[in-house]
């Protein structure tokens, strides 16, 4: 899933660069990172990701081998409709394409994360893969560091009410909306309750059939379109794309805009969890972000001034502050001129500025 607009890394994150393309390194965008693990994984890669992010996406998927390149498939959608519809276009299209049967394994994985090492996690996706063997959705559980307030959460059942018999897989109780601080605290000090990764496996058989029982006005639309024909494919750099479905446009107007999380996970009636071992960081902010980054640009001169991060692409000083991020898009690419400045320890407030922002009428600045 290579969708959705980034709002909590404004104004470096917007609807024409989500964050997902921002830089991880100094070689890879997290979105390469996150296509990487997919192509280490899987004989097919399906990449879902908003129509006019679709150059980011070839930019991206370009510099991988032409091995790689032929197994990959892009498919835009031409309106963003969360992460049920993207799940489920990509689970009927697996369906409906290829010589394989419909009847296949599928990992469902997000584009903005750090997951390290690859090794570790490709063991893990294998027990997910073993775990889905026996029908039923996995999910991936991440032991909290901290409280957090800005992730869901997963319940595990107690021990005694453990029924699988998987080293490592445990049975979901329940999954629970991200938590004030005191419920944080509760959640991260007890051993039944997991970070939500928001990554997923199943049989696409299986799915088909919750979708079908607990969210047919998400699925259905897809369901009625025709399997694609070779002419409704094109290719850029030797990416592929379904350049043409018949029907998707209106099948993304008739969907419902509803979570994965909503529509399928807390329904399902069997799910498990895989409690993981790799290291695993959500860019959900711009702390996580500069945990990552480390430093900042070359364009940057201080004074007295400790523990600042700035990322801009004009020269900043700073002069007797301290902890201080500083975001500054100074619009030389056509885009508007934006700046941000937050002391660490509040960047979740970002999603209100942005809020504000809408508010205004000034969408433009997203």
């Amino acid at each position: 899933m290579a969708g959705g607009s980034g709002t909590r890394l404004w104004p470096a994150s917007s609807s024409r660069l989500p964050k997902q393309f921002l830089p991880a390194d100094d070689k890879m965008s997290f979105f390469s990172l996150a296509l990487e693990r997919a192509l280490a994984l899987s004989k097919r890669v399906i990449i879902i990701t908003g129509e006019a992010h679709i150059p980011h996406v070839i930019a991206d998927a370009s510099k991988f081998s032409q091995a790689d390149k032929k197994r990959i498939v892009v498919i835009g959608e031409p309106t963003a409709k969360n992460t049920a519809p993207a799940v489920a276009c990509a689970v009927v299209f697996s369906g409906s394409c290829g010589q394989e049967t419909p009847d296949r394994d599928m990992l469902v994985l997000t584009s903005d994360h750090i997951i390290k090492p690859l090794k570790t996690f490709k063991t893990d996706a294998a027990l997910a893969k073993k775990a889905a063997k026996s029908g039923g959705l996995v999910v991936f559980g991440i032991k909290p560091a901290r409280p957090e307030t800005g992730y869901g959460y997963i319940e595990t059942a107690p021990e005694k009410n453990q029924e699988i018999k998987i080293p490592g897989v445990l049975k979901v109780a329940a999954f629970r909306e991200k938590p004030d601080l005191e419920t944080a605290k509760k959640y991260s000090a007890s051993k039944n309750f997991f970070w939500n990764s928001g990554m997923f496996a199943f049989n696409t058989d299986f799915m088909a059939k919750q979708f079908s029982s607990h969210a047919k006005d998400v699925i259905e639309p897809f369901q009625k379109l025709k399997q694609p024909k070779a002419a409704d494919f094109s290719s850029q750099k030797g990416v592929k794309i379904l350049s043409k479905w018949k029907g998707l446009n209106t099948a993304y107007k008739t969907t419902k805009s509803i979570s994965f999380d909503y529509a399928i996970a807390e329904k399902c009636e069997k799910t498990s969890m895989v409690s993981v071992n790799f290291d695993w960081i959500d860019i959900g902010n711009w702390e996580e972000y500069v945990k990552i980054c480390g430093k900042c640009g070359s364009l940057v001169f201080n004074s007295g001034s400790n523990g600042c991060f700035v990322d801009s692409d004009i020269p900043v000083a700073l002069a007797g502050v301290e902890d201080l991020i500083v975001v500054i898009r100074s619009g030389k690419n056509g885009n508007p001129a934006q700046a941000l400045v937050t002391r660490k320890g509040h960047t979740q407030n970002v999603k209100d500025i942005v809020e504000a922002i809408k508010k205004s009428g000034n969408t433009d600045l997203l």
